[in-house]
């Protein structure tokens, strides 16, 4: 017998031993791989005379294609057999479907929609990609100040960026001149930051804003009192500490008591018993002026909230990359 025959021998016995895909692959490298036992005799050919080489190769190609049919036989035999099973096992009980859930954050801004619904306003909606006019220009923020940096901000050319904030959409209402305006502007914003557990450069922001006769800074007071009264409970208690934003003045920073601790200090709150939650303050006359509105006639104030920071706190998430991760394993528990 050659040692041709006895390869095929061995061949033909581990064959017959196959009963996976993974097997035959294991068989096809062992004898026809790089280093393969049928791949070492064509090595071989090498050291043979002029004149035995042409005999030989041919015995090796017959060789191989034998194989690599029995190979393909294998395969195909495996296949049927798997076909042919029941995929199916009508004895086991059935699956309950899986339900899909409303993320977390469309869950907080649907509840912030309400309230803010409940006492009159109406939402109004604008563009994501804007332009250095409607983010910067027209809400009283010149050139030169630091906000409208490259640093913090996504231009898609000289003149239109990626907005960050939803504080156009207002400029974009009071264009029309329809007086009094009462509405919120919720939406995506984006910002430079890099990822943190605090920072992402894509969140939700919601945009306040109420002109009309006679409005006060008692009128943005009562009014967010009773949004953060409704969201947190009746308990809830509010602060305003004096801050700078160009487009309101005089402007202010919205603290709430903290809702887990109930003022009396905890984690969540820095032992302080108080949560920020945005920024506030009354139009400044120069943004009313800037949109065709008489600011000795009108007047109005302007609030924003972030929709992450609730979430984050209602929910106690203490990293705000888990809500854009997609992790069911994450976003099932809401």
């Amino acid at each position: 017998m050659s040692d041709l025959d006895e390869l095929c021998l061995l061949f033909d016995s581990e064959l017959e031993k196959v009963e996976d895909g993974r097997a035959l692959d294991d068989l096809r490298v062992r004898f026809l791989g790089k280093k393969g036992l049928l791949t070492q005799k064509f090595k071989e050919l090498g050291a043979l005379s002029p004149a035995d080489k042409p005999a030989r190769g041919a015995e090796l190609n017959r060789v191989k294609e034998r194989l690599q049919e029995a190979l393909a036989q294998r395969q195909q035999a495996l296949e049927a057999g798997r076909l042919s099973q029941p995929t199916l096992d009508l004895t086991l009980p059935g699956r309950r479907p899986r339900l899909g859930r409303r993320h977390p954050l469309a869950q907080v801004e649907a509840r912030v929609r309400s309230i803010f619904r409940s006492m009159g306003f109406v939402v109004e909606t604008g563009p994501e990609v804007e332009t250095a006019y409607y983010n910067f220009t027209a809400l009283n923020t010149p050139e030169w100040h630091p906000a409208r940096d490259e640093a913090d901000t996504f231009y898609l050319d000289a003149e239109r960026l990626l907005r960050t904030e939803t504080s156009p959409v207002q400029i974009r209402v009071l264009e029309r001149g329809r007086l009094p305006v009462r509405m919120i502007a919720p939406g995506r914003v984006y910002r430079k930051d890099k990822p943190d557990p605090s920072h992402f450069p894509v969140f939700h922001q919601v945009e306040g804003l109420y002109v009309d006769h006679g409005v006060t800074f008692a009128d943005l007071k009562g009014t967010l009192l009773a949004f953060y009264r409704s969201l947190f409970g009746e308990e809830t208690a509010i602060r305003f500490r004096p801050h700078f934003f160009p487009f309101t003045e005089p402007s202010a920073e919205v603290d709430v008591t903290c809702f887990l601790c109930q003022g009396e200090g905890c984690r969540v709150c820095k032992q302080s018993g108080w949560l920020e939650m945005g920024g506030s303050g009354m139009v400044d006359p120069n943004v009313l002026s800037g949109v065709g509105i008489d600011p000795e006639e009108w007047s109005g104030y302007a609030f924003g909230l972030g929709i992450e920071r609730i979430a984050m706190l209602w929910y106690g998430v203490d990293d705000i990359r888990l809500f854009w991760e997609n992790d069911l394993r994450f976003l099932k528990q809401f």
